[in-house]
């Protein structure tokens, strides 16, 4: 027999035994008001009971009690046994978490929904400057300052970490990289990246300054083989072969060297001083017919669609390199007679350029590496188009200039689509360029200083 059973069965007794005195004493009626009184009144007495005890002292044994009353004092004492036996586990947890999180490190801040310092460890006072307790509870843009960090903050575009110097020592170069979790709270780790990022500096310098050593002889080299070439009849006939595949390599090389002294260029030099409105209709078209001139016999159909009149900000030689990289990799790499899509047009996040070809395709498995420095899918082929494998590398480099995006879709015997998305920041239309309207934003240069930071790393 469950308590409730026993309650009401209680209840029952009561009611039954007023009945009968009632009766006896000729005023059942009465006899029923007080027995339902004086039950409301131990309902009253034990609801103060346990009111009491939840206010002043709830880790205490329950008050003494019976019948239902008991029975339910005691279920709330043992559920507030387990309730505190489950917290002591959380904080323990927590402080674990904190206390293994303190002694990384890398810096580790948490920011709640409203922007607000909430916790962070020791590696996080040295590297960003924060002081405990003082600064909990302070808006995290108010403590770091930099611009283009708030500019990266706010985005809320986390998918590529961001790299600047530490607020606490210049040479001090920190990773920042934000995860939202929760109600809109932010987890943010600082790494120290200070060693990589002299590496990778050392790596461009070591480029650009190797390459540049190279023009001289190579100039050199090149022309003392086109003077062998030009006089090719008076030297012996097996010489005539090997100068020609000579001056041929030479060239190959010259090739490489512009295109890593370009690179080096577009990693350790600021846009901002080349700012000027394109019109790429214009650019596409001049393209196009160089496209047209490299197929030569190849038939290749290269149709163009413009469908909107938008310029883009930014550097036209810059611009033009890339744009001609995509349309003449379209030519080199394929087959004769290919039909080759050239579009611009706008959409709801700004503009697109899009080339197109009905080529052989790529490989899903090769596309995240395309655009690294030297990276080949078919080795023998690129050979024989000639190829620096650095083409896609200057690409994304001045894509990334111009806060642009590189999109590429392809699949074997399928072709390939390689889009150029250009942020709204980066248009001005036609009729607004004659009333120098917003769309030249002030923003931009924070924009681009923020995205050659990026590239530095």
């Amino acid at each position: 027999m469950t308590i409730w059973n026993k309650e009401i069965s209680r209840f029952l007794y009561i009611l039954a035994l007023a009945v009968i005195i009632g009766w006896l004493s000729g005023s059942a009626a009465w006899a029923l008001v007080t027995a339902f009184a004086v039950y409301l009144w131990l309902t009253y007495r034990f609801l103060r009971q346990l009111d009491h005890w939840l206010e002043t002292n709830p880790n205490e044994p329950p008050p003494e009690s019976w019948g239902i009353w008991g029975y339910l004092f005691d279920k709330i004492y043992h559920h507030q046994k387990r309730q505190q036996a489950s917290q002591r586990r959380l904080m323990e947890v927590i402080d674990k978490v904190q206390r293994s999180s303190s002694a990384l490190r890398d810096a580790v801040v948490m920011v709640d929904s409203h922007g607000n310092l909430e916790w962070w460890n020791n590696a996080a006072e040295t590297m960003l400057g924060f002081r405990s307790p003082a600064d909990k509870g302070q808006g995290l843009t108010n403590l770091l300052r930099d611009p283009r960090f708030i500019a990266y903050y706010d985005a809320q575009d986390y998918h590529e970490p961001l790299v600047l110097n530490s607020p606490m020592d210049d040479n001090l170069m920190l990773e920042y990289q934000i995860t939202i979790f929760g109600r809109n709270e932010r987890l943010i780790l600082a790494r120290n990246v200070t060693r990589l990022y002299r590496l990778e500096q050392m790596r461009k310098d070591f480029v650009a300054n190797v390459s540049h050593e190279l023009r001289t002889p190579l100039t050199v080299i090149n022309g003392y083989l086109e003077t062998f070439v030009d006089f090719s009849d008076q030297l012996p006939p097996r010489w005539s072969r090997a100068t020609q595949q000579m001056q041929q390599q030479s060239r190959r090389m010259q090739n490489i060297i512009n295109d890593l002294l370009l690179l080096s260029r577009l990693e350790t030099t600021d846009i901002e001083g080349q700012q000027q409105h394109i019109d790429i209709a214009q650019m596409t078209q001049c393209i196009r017919q160089d496209a047209l001139l490299l197929s030569g016999d190849k038939g290749h159909h290269i149709h163009l669609d413009l469908q909107t009149d938008i310029q883009i900000i930014g550097s036209e030689n810059e611009l033009r390199s890339a744009i001609s990289n995509l349309v003449f990799n379209a030519v080199k790499y394929t087959s004769e007679g290919s039909t080759i899509h050239i579009r611009w047009f706008e959409n709801s996040h700004g503009a697109t350029l899009c080339v197109e070809d009905s080529g052989p395709g790529i490989d899903p498995r090769h596309l995240p590496r395309l655009t690294e420095r030297f990276y080949r899918v078919d080795k023998g082929r690129s050979a024989e188009t000639g190829g620096t494998g650095l083409g896609l590398a200057i690409v994304k480099h001045v894509l990334i200039r111009h806060n642009a995006k590189l999109e590429i879709k392809s699949e074997l015997n399928q072709g390939s689509r390689f889009m150029c998305q250009f942020p709204i920041a980066r248009l001005v239309w036609q009729q607004q360029e004659t009333q120098n309207t917003k769309h030249t934003s002030p923003a931009l240069a924070d924009l681009a200083n923020e995205n050659s930071t990026k590239e530095k790393y």
